[in-house]
């Protein structure tokens, strides 16, 4: 009887993660031509206002355009490419790719920079979330690509749905949220 449970539970993990891995393949996309590295082709909601603009790096919207062309890439621990990619993976990719190396992971990410108070979050910056209840370390991070009213739209990779952008306002990163932090 301990056999049957036992392949029983393992044939329910098998089938689960099936599950999430198709869910994962129905996001992964060719990102368009006219959505990599230009500003004019950036998603409908990214339009930032003039003060903004000036107010901001020129590297930072460099960062947040590279980051668009990784929308819809698979989530792969590890993985630093359109082939698959986790949360800090994308931060890494995106700042080295305008000559800013940062640590590899979202924990030693968080150690660097200037706190902020969620008032004081602009473009570009980071967000830093603790989401495995069972740590007490930070272990995911998103970019911030705009600010809507009172929303905070970020960037980062999902474990279950790949990149993606999220708002803070949603329930569950508000409630997993720890600290954003400005490293530009």
């Amino acid at each position: 009887m301990k056999i049957w449970k036992f392949s029983f539970l393992l044939l329910v993990v098998f089938l689960t993660s099936c599950g999430t891995q198709k869910n994962t393949s129905a996001h992964q996309q060719q990102i368009p031509p006219e959505r990599q590295q230009t500003y004019a082709a950036l998603p409908d909601f990214y339009d930032p206002d003039e003060e903004t603009i000036e107010a901001l790096p020129e590297e930072t919207f460099s960062i947040v355009d590279y980051a668009f062309q990784f929308l819809g890439t698979s989530y792969k621990y590890g993985g630093t490419t359109t082939q698959g990619m986790d949360c800090s993976g994308l931060v890494y990719t995106c700042f080295l790719e305008n000559n800013i190396e940062l640590p590899r992971s979202s924990r030693d990410m968080a150690l660097l920079g200037e706190e902020l108070d969620l008032p004081q979050v602009r473009t570009g910056d980071l967000l830093f979330f603790k989401t495995d209840r069972r740590s007490k370390n930070i272990n995911h991070v998103g970019l911030v690509v705009q600010l809507d009213d009172d929303k905070i739209l970020f960037i980062h990779s999902s474990s279950s749905r790949g990149v993606i952008i999220s708002g803070l306002e949603e329930t569950y990163w508000r409630e997993h949220f720890v600290m954003a932090r400005r490293i530009l």
